[in-house]
């Protein structure tokens, strides 16, 4: 099982804060085409990845990323700051 959390307007797309999952995804990647093809809404969430910005167990990473014995992931819009 992966937690999978959701922040900001991915959270608002999705209707959902977080879930745990089952996947056979190997990447970051492949998680997001497995969430993308369970419904509309999220599909709509991950419709541009250059908006998203993931973490697996608390560390940025790439969607390239491998999810072998990860615990959560994490998916957010880039930050801003000033």
């Amino acid at each position: 099982m992966i937690d999978v959390l959701y922040f900001a307007w991915i959270r608002e797309r999705i209707g959902l804060p977080r879930e745990q999952i089952e996947s056979s995804a190997v990447t970051v990647a492949d998680l997001i085409e497995e969430l993308k093809l369970r419904e509309d809404r999220y599909a709509f969430a991950f419709s541009d990845l250059a908006a998203i910005r993931v973490a697996v167990d608390q560390t940025l990473v790439d969607v390239t990323m491998p999810l072998k014995g990860a615990r959560e992931v994490a998916f957010f819009p880039p930050m801003t700051g000033g």
